[in-house]
C-alpha cells in the first residue's frame, strides 16, 4: 500500500440528530428512516457546552460547532436558534430549509418574519426538479408547492436564499425549466450538482448522470455546474494525482446509545478516540491509485466529485474482501469527513 498522507483535523462537530424529518428523499445522506438516533435535546446541548469549552482550550487550532438534524424542524425553533447562537454554531445564521412542516401562506410568512429578528440571513432549499416529480423524489405530496411558499416567504422577509438542484438522468429534461422557475422566485444563487452516492445515495446510482446527458441543457443552465468539481471518472483518473486530502472534520454525534459514556469522558479524549477510528479505516484500504488500477474504468463517462468516486472505489473494495470495518463515513454516527 502507499503511504497515507498524514491528516489533520481541521474542525470538530457535535451534532444531535434528535429532530425528526418530513421527506423521505431517495438519496439522503443520513438514510432517514422515520426514527431519531441523537439524544435529548437539553441533554446533549449540556454536553455540547462542556465539550466545545474544552476543546477550544486543548484544540485551539481546529475550529468547533454544534449542530442538529435530521430538519431544523425544531419544535422550540427559536430558542434553539437562540442556543446555537449562544455556542458560536454557524447554523444561527442559516438555516437549511429541506424537510420541514407543512405550511400554508401564512404560516410560512409567520416563519419567516420570526427567522429575520433571530438573525437568520441565508437560506438553503434543494429542488429535485418540477412539481410532480420533486414530490415523489422527495417521498412528500405537496413538498415541491411547500418550497416555492417559503421561497415566497423569504423574499418578503428580506432572507437570502440559495436552490440546489440534484442533476439526475431522470430529472435532466426538466432541469431548465426548474431553474426559469427557480429564477422566478428570486432565489440568488441557483446550484447543480451530482448527488452523492453515501447514505441512501448508493441507491440511485443508476441514474448518476453522464456527461453526454449534459447536451440536454441550455449553455446557462450547464453552467450552473462546477466541472472543475464535477469530472468524468475518465477525467479523473487522468488526472495528476487527483486525491490529495490533507484534512478532515471529526463529526461527534450525540446519541442514545453513546450519551451516557461521552458524559462521563473528557472531550479531548473522544476526538482522539474518533481520529482512531478515522486512521483504522482508512488504513484498511489501498491508495486511491491503487483502488482506480483495479476498479477504475479510464473511459468511464459518469461525473463523480473525486471524494464520491474513492467512495465507490473504496465500497467495492470493501465488498470484494468483506471488510467489516466500523464505517466512519457513516455521518448517523460518530466519524469523520476528509477533503
Amino acid at each position: 500500500m502507499k503511504e497515507m498522507r498524514p491528516i489533520q483535523t481541521r474542525s470538530i462537530m457535535i451534532q444531535n440528530l434528535c429532530v425528526p424529518c418530513s421527506c423521505r428523499c431517495r438519496y439522503c445522506l443520513l438514510s432517514w428512516e422515520g426514527k431519531t438516533v441523537g439524544t435529548e435535546w437539553e441533554r446533549g446541548t449540556a454536553l455540547a457546552e462542556r465539550f466545545i469549552d474544552e476543546v477550544r482550550k486543548a484544540r485551539p487550532d481546529a475550529d468547533v460547532s454544534f449542530s442538529f438534524g435530521y430538519s431544523m424542524e425544531h419544535p422550540k425553533l427559536k430558542e434553539s436558534i437562540r442556543t446555537l447562537r449562544r455556542l458560536g454554531s454557524p447554523m444561527a445564521g442559516f438555516l437549511q430549509c429541506d424537510g420541514m412542516a407543512m405550511r400554508d401562506e401564512a404560516q410560512a410568512n409567520d416563519l419567516m418574519r420570526m427567522l429575520s429578528e433571530e438573525g437568520i440571513r441565508d437560506l438553503s432549499f434543494t429542488v429535485y426538479g418540477l412539481r410532480e416529480y420533486h414530490d415523489r423524489f422527495a417521498g412528500r405530496r405537496g413538498d415541491f408547492d411547500l418550497l416555492l411558499r417559503m421561497m415566497t416567504a423569504a423574499r418578503a422577509s428580506g432572507i437570502s436564499f440559495r436552490t440546489g438542484i440534484p442533476v439526475t438522468k431522470e430529472n435532466i429534461r426538466e432541469t431548465d425549466e426548474l431553474v426559469r422557475i427557480l429564477q422566478d422566485a428570486g432565489s440568488d444563487r441557483i446550484t447543480l450538482f451530482i448527488p452523492h452516492g453515501e447514505g441512501r445515495g448508493r441507491s440511485i446510482d443508476g441514474i448518476r448522470l453522464t456527461q453526454r446527458d449534459l447536451s440536454a441543457l441550455s449553455p446557462e443552465t450547464r453552467g450552473m455546474l462546477d466541472r472543475r468539481i464535477y469530472k468524468t471518472e475518465a477525467e479523473w483518473l487522468g488526472s495528476p494525482d487527483p486525491v490529495r486530502e490533507s484534512s478532515r472534520t471529526i463529526i461527534l454525534s450525540l446519541r442514545a446509545d453513546n450519551i451516557d459514556s461521552y458524559e462521563k469522558r473528557d472531550a479531548l479524549s473522544v476526538v482522539e478516540e474518533i481520529e482512531k477510528l478515522d486512521e483504522d479505516y482508512y488504513a484498511a484500504f489501498p491508495a486511491f491509485e491503487e483502488l482506480a488500477e483495479r476498479y477504475g474504468d479510464r473511459e468511464g463517462n459518469r461525473l463523480y466529485r473525486i471524494r464520491d468516486l474513492y467512495y465507490h472505489y473504496r465500497s467495492l473494495f470493501s465488498a470484494e474482501h468483506k471488510l467489516d470495518l466500523y464505517d466512519v463515513t457513516d455521518e448517523r454516527q460518530s466519524g469523520s469527513r476528509r477533503y
